[in-house]
């Protein structure tokens, strides 16, 4: 297993996923996956609020535009096709996957009207709606099913199959998404 990067810190959940725990991804993962629930449970606060937070609002959009599509991508382009090669025919991973692929689909189609009811409130437009409550209800709902086979099925494979190349292939892979992997080749040149 990769170590941990000395002095990292899990983060409060309520600023996007420190960059020290690419140290280890499946760890930045799991991180991630802590933000998302804090997302969630700030898209409730949003629902059940008379007069919703901006500032809230302000950061769960933040976090559906920039964290969110790099966060699938991780898992979608390389994640998963780690999984499919290192799993064994018993471990059935290709169907808990072929459900997460569909359930990326479903955020991917339905992650633009939710953007758009909480960009209006943020602006100060409108409140949301009842039918727009509903909407943000069924979208949150749908990512905690997700993230939960994703923390009981895949982290646990990935950390049981995954090898070190795998890991560090992972890592590196992510920090391009992130354009990180160029300040890593400036350092080792130093």
């Amino acid at each position: 297993m990769v170590n941990h990067i000395p002095n990292q810190k899990r983060g409060d959940c309520l600023t996007p996923t420190t960059l020290d725990l690419l140290g280890n991804p499946l760890d930045f993962i799991h991180e991630d996956h802590l933000r998302e629930r804090e997302i969630c449970a700030m898209i409730d606060r949003i629902v059940d609020a008379e007069d919703p937070d901006r500032d809230q609002a302000r950061v769960i959009l933040s976090f559906l535009r920039e964290e969110l599509p790099l966060h699938l991508e991780d898992e979608e382009q390389d994640l998963f096709p780690l999984l499919r090669r290192r799993c064994e025919t018993e471990d059935e991973i290709d169907k808990a996957i072929q459900r997460l692929e569909t359930d990326h689909r479903h955020a991917n189609e339905d992650t633009p009207g939710v953007i758009a009811i909480l960009a209006a409130l943020e602006a100060g437009e409108r409140q949301p709606s009842d039918d727009d409550r509903s909407v943000l209800v069924r979208y949150a709902g749908h990512a905690r099913r997700h993230l939960i086979l994703e923390n009981a099925i895949i982290l646990p494979f990935a950390k049981l199959r995954l090898t070190e190349g795998d890991l560090g292939t992972l890592r590196l892979r992510m920090m391009q998404r992130r354009g990180l992997d160029r300040l890593m080749e400036t350092s080792d040149a130093e």
